[in-house]
This record gives C-alpha cells, sequence and structure tokens, in this order.
C-alpha cells in the first residue's frame, strides 16, 4: 500500500494583532498535526492549534540564532512524507519577503501538496494602525513595499535606489531598522528631499506599539534617541503628515498601561479583548483553575429530579457552564427544566444563560448574592423548592438567606475551583516590571494571588500596582490581604469593570 503524503498550508499570522488573522488561518491553525512557527506570529495564535499537535519552534530567541531556512525546509519536507498535515505559520504574509516561496519551492521538489493562505502584511496593517494611510488622492496614488534587509555581497544596482527615489510616493522598509541611516542615506542621493516625512513604526498592530516622525534628515537619528527596536516598518512620503489627523490606535485611552489579568484561562479572552481594545497591554496570570466535581452523584441527582424544583438559581457564569453543560452531557437539554423558573446573580450570568437560548426569570438590580438575595425577599418562596449548583466552596449568604425566606434549598457542588501552578517566567516579568493594574473578577482570584507569589514580590504588587476589583465582595477580600482597592465600578460586570479603569485613568493622567 502507497504511504499517504501529508499536506502543507503555508499560513500568514498577519502583523501581530490576533484578530488579523484570517477565518481560512484559523480554520487551518485547529485541525493541524504539526504546528512550525516563528517569532513574528503572535503567541495568542497558538492557542487556535489542536491541543495534539507538535508544536516546533523555529524563530530566534535570546541566546540562539533562529533555525535556517534550509533546515525549516527539511522539517516541513519530513513531517508532509510522515502523512502528517503540517501548519507553517509565518508572520504577515508568506510572500511578501516572508520566505514563502523558497518552502512552496521545497514542497514542489519533494512532490508534497501544498496550499498558500495569504496574511495581512505589515507593510499594509502596521501604517494603517499609526494613522498613515498608504495612498491619498491629495498625496499620492503609488506605494513601493522594499525589503530594508539586503543579503551579503547584494549590489546597490538592484535595490534600484535611483526609481525608488523618484518614483513611488510612498516608500514602505520592511526589516529596514539596522539600515535606516543607510536607506536614508541613498534616497537623498538620489533625489529624495531630505525634508520628506518619515515615520518608524514599532511593534504595529499590537499594545507595544510606538511611533517615531520626523523628516529624511533626522528621522535616524530620532529613532535611536526614543530606543526604538525590531520589528518596526519605515514609511517614508507626505502622507506621513496625515498621522495627526487620523491616529486612531496610539490615542487610546489605555495605551501603554499594562495590567494584570487574573481570571481563569478560559474566561480571561473576554476580559482582555475588551482591555486591549483601550490600548492596554495585557499579562495573563490565572489564578484560578475551575474543574468539574470530583462525585458528579449528588449533581446527577438534582438534574433527575429536577421537575422537582420551583426555582433554579445560577450564581455565576461557572454556574450555568458547569450544571447545564452536565445537563447536555446526560443527553438532556432544556426542556429538562420544565417549569422551573430561574434566577441569575447578573448580566454577565444571563449573557451565558443566552447562550444556551436560554432567559432567566429573576435578576436583581445590584449584580451580587445580596442583590438577588433582596429580589427574592420580594416574592413569596415559603415552601418553594430551590436547587442552587455552586463551587465547591462558596459564601452562604444566597441559601442560609433563602431558608430564612422559608424555602426548601438544596445545594450541590457543580464544580471545583483550584490553585493552578504559577508559570515560573511569571515571577521574572512581574519582578523586572511591575503592573500598573491588578484587576480581581472574584474572591478566589485575590485570595489565590497571594498564595502563588513570593511575599516580596506580592508586596512589590501591593505598593505599585492599582487594584480594581469587580465588586464590593471581592474588593473586601482585597483589603483583607492589605491590599489598596483604588477602582471599583457601581455595577459587577467585566464592561463595567473596563470602564472604571479607564475613567480612573482618564481622572489620574
Amino acid at each position: 500500500m502507497r504511504h499517504k503524503m501529508g499536506r502543507v498550508y503555508l499560513v500568514g499570522a498577519g502583523p501581530g494583532d490576533p484578530g488579523l488573522l484570517t477565518l481560512r488561518g484559523k480554520e487551518l491553525l485547529e485541525r493541524a498535526e504539526v504546528l512550525i512557527y516563528d517569532r513574528l506570529a503572535n503567541p495568542r495564535l497558538l492557542s487556535f492549534a489542536h491541543p495534539g499537535a507538535e508544536r516546533i519552534y523555529v524563530g530566534k530567541r535570546s541566546g540562539r540564532h533562529a533555525v535556517p531556512q534550509g533546515e525549516i525546509n527539511r522539517i516541513i519536507v519530513e513531517h508532509a512524507r510522515a502523512g502528517r498535515d503540517v501548519v507553517r505559520l509565518k508572520g504577515g504574509d508568506p510572500f511578501i519577503f516572508g520566505r514563502g516561496g523558497e518552502e512552496a519551492q521545497a514542497c514542489v521538489e519533494a512532490g508534497i501538496s501544498f496550499e498558500v493562505v495569504p496574511g495581512v502584511t505589515s507593510a499594509v496593517a502596521v501604517p494603517a494602525y499609526a494613522g498613515i494611510p498608504l495612498t491619498h488622492r491629495e498625496h499620492t496614488a503609488s506605494v513601493a513595499i522594499i525589503t530594508g534587509h539586503r543579503k551579503s555581497g547584494e549590489e546597490d544596482a538592484e535595490v534600484g535606489w535611483e526609481g525608488l527615489a523618484k518614483g513611488a510616493g510612498t516608500l514602505v522598509f520592511l526589516m529596514g531598522m539596522k539600515n535606516l541611516s543607510y536607506i536614508v542615506e541613498q534616497l537623498v542621493r538620489y533625489g529624495r528631499s531630505p525634508q520628506t516625512p518619515a515615520a518608524v513604526i514599532e511593534w504595529g498592530t499590537t499594545p507595544r506599539q510606538r511611533t517615531v516622525r520626523g523628516a529624511l534628515a533626522d528621522i535616524a537619528a530620532r529613532v535611536d534617541e526614543a530606543g526604538l527596536t525590531p520589528p518596526s516598518v519605515v514609511v517614508i512620503g507626505d502622507v506621513v503628515r496625515l498621522k495627526d489627523e487620523i491616529d486612531w490606535f496610539e490615542n487610546r485611552p489605555l495605551v501603554g498601561r499594562r495590567i494584570l489579568v487574573t481570571r481563569t484561562r478560559e474566561q480571561a479572552s473576554g476580559l482582555v479583548a475588551l482591555l486591549e481594545e483601550r490600548g492596554a497591554t495585557c499579562i495573563e496570570l490565572p489564578t484560578i483553575k475551575v474543574v468539574p466535581p470530583g462525585d458528579t452523584a449528588p449533581l446527577d441527582e438534582a438534574i433527575n429530579g429536577l421537575s422537582l424544583y420551583d426555582w433554579l438559581v445560577l450564581s455565576s457564569p461557572n454556574a450555568v457552564r458547569f450544571f447545564l453543560g452536565r445537563l447536555l452531557a446526560r443527553g438532556l437539554d432544556a426542556r429538562a427544566l420544565g417549569g422551573v423558573r430561574i434566577a441569575v446573580v447578573g448580566s454577565g450570568t444571563a449573557e451565558i444563560l443566552g447562550s444556551y437560548h436560554m432567559k432567566p426569570d429573576l435578576i436583581p438590580e445590584t449584580f451580587q448574592a445580596e442583590g438577588l438575595l433582596a429580589a427574592f425577599e420580594r416574592m413569596d418562596v415559603k415552601g418553594k423548592k430551590v436547587l442552587v449548583p455552586r463551587a465547591k466552596k462558596a459564601r452562604e449568604v444566597l441559601p442560609e438567606g433563602l431558608s430564612a425566606l422559608g424555602a426548601e434549598v438544596t445545594v450541590v457542588t457543580a464544580y471545583e475551583t483550584l490553585t493552578p501552578e504559577l508559570d515560573p517566567d511569571m515571577i521574572e516579568i512581574l519582578g523586572e516590571s511591575p503592573p500598573d493594574v491588578v484587576t480581581f473578577t472574584s474572591s478566589s482570584t485575590a485570595k489565590n494571588l497571594a498564595r502563588l507569589l513570593p511575599p516580596d514580590l506580592f508586596h512589590t504588587l501591593r505598593t505599585k500596582a492599582r487594584v480594581a476589583c469587580i465588586g464590593p465582595v471581592t474588593a473586601g477580600t482585597a483589603r483583607s490581604l492589605g491590599l489598596e482597592v483604588s477602582i471599583m465600578p457601581e455595577e459587577a460586570t467585566i464592561p463595567a469593570l473596563v470602564t472604571a479603569i479607564e475613567d480612573y485613568y482618564r481622572m489620574n493622567p
């Protein structure tokens, strides 16, 4: 029997912002058996990869050189010949100075089937994020994209400096930081005015983006003074003048702020996305891990007897996910709830419930257990049977309060919260540069951070970082740990927490 060959996919990862990955790229990442990537591919994209995929890093790290292109070609071919589907994830677009053409040729030579998935090139995206359109009818109608990194011994004539200097209106140089002074020298030598506007954009489309502007005559000195480093994109032309008018990315309210997110890895994405939309740099340090209960028998018994209950109380998004997840896993659906009414603690929990195509019958004005209890006090629940699936360890406010109102309350464990292991690299990262803000979305996140961090590092955070808590209960826990709470929204939701952080820095720039 003939051995089955794998297929190779040359996928453009985009310029840095993970949101710029194409749908086709994401689809292929999710099913790849082997993932080969470099440093210009945003690490967050790796979360899309199948858990069982083999991951091979071929980029340059501190203290080691990048894997030579010939070796990368060999790795691609070797895995494809072994019958595995391979994704070669490349920063930007595979065919824009990405050496994707060479990798495609290697596949052709080896008789391996391949597909090219274009990516958003940094040559276009990075200037756009800096507020610099590459073309504008009042400024220029032509663009040239040039590599600023020339091979050793390459003849100057092959670069075509005279044509570049006098031809295209906008020039975009990729990988040109090391040769910036030389680029400027050649353009001026061949006729470009020293007063031509120029910009250098570092880490474009990411929260680390910075832009330095000047003219050809002084841009190299300005970049040196600012300490910009690769990866950076160089833009030269009159369109650079438009940045003042249409800049949008670097003017966001939380640009330059480093924010520590302590939510579970699964739940962090929503908070991170909202913070990054406002320009923050997020550091993810999950301090809790949520898992199913060790013994599911009591939960299963409650699900079997759902028709006996009058109310189902879901006090957190995790309660919704684990309770309904268990219900669905047992082959049931929403019909099992029958005439059971559903109460939730807040809009965030209601939103997760909505993802299961259900709506709550009761949601309090104040999004915490006390608020939900106050809502029940205005109702007659005497003799009503109430099911409360929740964390193994939780506050007793709701069960005790409902019992005091005469309800027959059954509490079952729907999930457990554990303290995950701390990534050793996080200690170094936080020690070198403490965050501006630490966010807590539950009491557990605050308690576990205190347990996870070495005492001296926790003290550093306590003295140097602002503390943002989602609500008064969490804030009370943070204060009991010696933390001063500076930020707390009026409404206990993730969007409100982000808005409160934004408002704090608007008032305290």
